[in-house]
């Protein structure tokens, strides 16, 4: 063998794994909502709907990168610990949480997991957040969504 056929095969077996690489579709992520309402709340309904609108207008769109999981607390606190229980075991990368059941049910379960809340009247006196301007804790990330 040559030596430019030998450095041409070298270099190209150095570059194909990073092609390849760099080919690969990126991991879709993962969003789990865990909403207060019964599914057929047409109140639950629009909240959803205006979030998935909002993910859209930034370029995140369900089934295609990003997937989007909604479990529907049903109005009591049994059941939004359900949820948070079947929404954690899906591994999101972040959890939508409707109301202060759900978002401390989450955070029982996976303390480190992102929690982006809605519809908490008193974050920082219900103790989800030290302060709306630093909301994050030592051991705790909660982060309000006004839409």
């Amino acid at each position: 063998m040559r030596r430019r056929e030998f450095i041409a095969l070298l270099g190209g077996a150095a570059t194909s794994p990073l092609a390849a690489r760099a080919q690969q579709p990126s991991r879709m992520q993962r969003i789990g909502a865990l909403m207060l309402y019964k599914a057929d709340s047409r109140e639950g309904q629009d909240y959803v709907r205006a979030f998935q609108q909002a993910l859209q207008k930034l370029g995140w769109n369900d089934g295609r990168n990003v997937q989007i999981d909604i479990c529907w607390g049903g109005n009591t606190v049994d059941r939004a610990r359900q949820c948070a229980t079947e929404l954690v075991a899906l591994m999101p990368d972040v959890v939508l949480a409707a109301g202060f059941p759900s978002a401390t049910a989450v955070q029982h379960l996976r303390p480190t997991l992102p929690i982006v809340f809605v519809q908490v009247v008193d974050p920082v006196g219900f103790g989800l957040v030290d302060s709306l301007d630093r909301p994050g804790r030592q051991h705790h990330r909660f982060h309000e969504l006004r839409i």
